[in-house]
């Protein structure tokens, strides 16, 4: 079973957390064909399980992001399941799944190459600022976990050359925020979240 970490903390396997959405047993769909399409949805990647999410009613008429971290790409979809946009983006150093304890409250030297994680899960997100009044869309306020405009100010780290190329590898360089180009967000995030809160799904590792 993969390991899925919900917006709240709660530890589940994706199959689990799919299956628990799955619509009411119907003419057309039963709970088990439900089941078994959230694990093909699984195996085939974000463009299959985008179609399960809709056709659950997961996120209950909202937008939503699937940010896939094995191929570090972002897939953004409209309220209907609609694809409105995908990029490539930056994701966090570190191979893991789950949020490092305090890490929300820890300053930035403290966040040590093994801490610098995007976390799996399912979380529900707004627009908001964060500390120097840059608009982001928080993923995880407690965890500091946000996805956001491709920050430069370091200009050792190469940001905007790392999302140019065609190499997955080179894209793990955050302290763990999802950054993507600047007119993707302008263009494709705000309009998306700014009538309403919507859903951000954070695939796993493996």
């Amino acid at each position: 079973m993969i390991g899925f970490t919900r917006g709240g903390g709660l530890q589940l396997g994706l199959f689990a957390l799919l299956a628990a959405h799955a619509p009411a047993a119907t003419a057309q769909t039963s709970w088990m064909e439900a089941a078994a399409y959230a694990e093909v949805a699984g195996r085939l990647g974000p463009v299959a399980l985008a179609d399960w999410i809709v056709a659950s009613g997961d996120t209950q008429g909202r937008p939503f992001i699937i940010v896939d971290k094995p191929s570090a790409r972002v897939l953004a979809f409209d309220s209907t399941g609609r694809s409105v946009g995908e990029t490539a983006a930056l994701i966090g150093v570190a191979i893991s799944d789950d949020s490092p304890p305090g890490i929300g409250s820890m300053r930035l030297a403290e966040i040590t190459p093994a801490l610098r994680v995007t976390p799996a899960g399912r979380y529900e997100a707004h627009l908001g600022e964060n500390l120097a009044g840059n608009r982001i869309l928080w993923v995880d306020y407690e965890a500091a976990l946000s996805l956001h405009p491709v920050a430069t100010g370091n200009a050792s780290e190469r940001r905007l050359e790392r999302l140019a190329t065609s190499s997955v590898a080179d894209n793990r360089i955050t302290y763990g925020c999802i950054n993507v180009p600047v007119r993707f967000y302008e263009d494709v995030i705000e309009p998306l979240f700014a009538p309403d809160n919507g859903i951000v799904f954070i695939l796993p590792e493996d």
